[in-house]
């Protein structure tokens, strides 16, 4: 059969991701999206999402083989049509379906008779079942693994496709197998509710990893342990394995992850069954986020009514816009009796909200003058950061290095003291 086209609807981070992702693979995509002005800014090479590689891989596919358009008459040519708009949540992680609806309800009657419908974006279990059109002959979910930062990589190698079929012993449509196939990773068909739960399982084994490692690591700082060099150790064990998730942390951030706890807490409550592991999860990660905030007030803030504190990152996490759950800007709120200096190489000053804020547009800016310096984003341009350069601005001598950016002995030797998670401070004295 002839290379199907594919149609992607809703042109946010993991529309627009999967549309370039696809469109790299050989396909022809037709990107659509509701908002003309959205639309009209994509088309112009004015992407709304940060992600490496996303530039020049749109760049180089766009108009050739991506075309994107505001129009939904135009997903008429494609056999199959993801729906693929982010999902947002509230602040206590519940998902606001109402636009996806909508979208749907906006290309499910431009579909030709034979294409399938595919929903990309995260939904509970039971949505795709509930859908009115189209048949579920013609219905299905696919799970999306795409993490911020790494989503351009992720979408191009995917570990596996889980998809979610009215019946999953019926074949999937010859073409809806033509997009997949090419990405020579598993298929795993199975019901819908396997498949929308089977997402969520997901993200709550990695919870768990992430609370079991902000748990030991903590446990390290105070004890004289060091996690790193536990970690190792946990990853040549079989029953955990080589590629954990053992990392520590400042809690959950990003929104995904924190939907899909509210969303196991609630299905539990609906149907009888304890989660309460899940409200351990939630409490451990609440915990891990003032971990900055804990060792800021035990190293200065308690005793320095007038210290100046800089903030390097305001983002999430790397490689993103995203400041969805950001530590970095709750930790800025809570320092409004101090004065505050930022920098993010993407978001602006502006995302964070306190009375005496001054954005900079270096990390080395931000640090004149400052008493403490916490690096809350690990962005690899901070790697480059030469720790005698950051004390000879710097008033005071402390550096919080939460994601370890720098190397500590480095920072210590240059006179500064040194505090991470899952180890002790180190002092600057503690030279060796």
């Amino acid at each position: 059969m002839n290379s199907p086209v594919v149609g992607f609807a809703g042109l946010t981070h993991l529309g627009l991701v999967s549309a370039v992702a696809a469109a790299a693979k050989g396909f022809r995509v037709v990107a659509f999206d509701p908002d003309p002005a959205r639309a009209a800014a994509i088309e112009a090479g004015i992407l709304p999402v940060v992600e490496p590689e996303l530039d020049r891989l749109f760049r180089e596919h766009h108009r050739t083989r991506l075309g994107v358009t505001a129009d939904a008459a135009a997903l008429a040519t494609c056999s199959v049509v993801y729906i693929a708009s982010d999902v947002p949540t509230d602040d206590g992680g519940v998902s606001d379906l109402r636009g996806i609806k909508a979208l749907i309800d906006v290309v499910a009657p431009r579909l030709n008779d034979a294409a399938a419908l595919v929903v990309l974006c995260q939904v509970p279990p039971g949505f795709t079942r509930s859908m009115a059109a189209p048949p579920p002959a013609r219905r299905y979910y696919q799970v999306e693994t795409l993490v911020f930062g790494k989503a351009v990589e992720r979408a191009l190698h995917p570990e596996r496709f889980i998809i979610g079929c009215a019946d999953p012993d019926a074949p999937l449509p010859n073409a809806y197998r033509a997009i997949l196939d090419p990405f020579g990773c598993p298929v795993l068909p199975m019901r819908y509710e396997s498949a929308e739960l089977a997402k969520i399982a997901i993200n709550c084994c990695l919870v768990a990893s992430v609370s079991v490692a902000n748990t030991l690591a903590e446990l390290s700082e105070r004890v004289g342990a060091d996690w790193s060099e536990i970690a190792p150790a946990l990853r040549l064990d079989r029953r955990v394995g080589p590629h954990a998730y053992l990392t520590p942390g400042l809690g959950l951030a990003g929104g995904n992850l924190e939907r899909d706890l509210a969303t196991v807490a609630r299905l539990a409550g609906d149907h009888g069954s304890d989660a309460g592991v899940i409200s351990a999860f939630v409490r451990s990660s609440e915990h891990r986020r003032d971990w900055a905030l804990r060792t800021l007030h035990g190293e200065i803030l308690a005793s320095r009514p007038d210290a100046v504190i800089a903030v390097l990152g305001l983002a999430y996490k790397e490689n993103t816009h995203s400041t969805k759950n950001s530590p970095a800007l709750a930790l800025i709120a809570h320092l409004g009796p101090w004065s505050v200096r930022v920098y993010d190489p993407v978001v602006a000053a502006s995302a964070a909200h306190h009375p005496a804020l001054t954005g900079c547009d270096s990390s080395l800016t931000a640090a004149q003058g400052a008493d403490a310096l916490a690096i809350m984003t690990p962005w690899p341009e901070f790697r480059d950061l030469k720790p005698a350069d950051v004390a000879g601005v710097m008033r005071g001598r402390i550096v919080l290095d939460p994601h370890r950016v720098l190397d500590s002995r480095a920072v210590a030797a240059a006179g500064l003291d040194y505090c991470t998670l899952g180890a002790p401070t180190l002092r600057a004295r503690s030279r060796f």
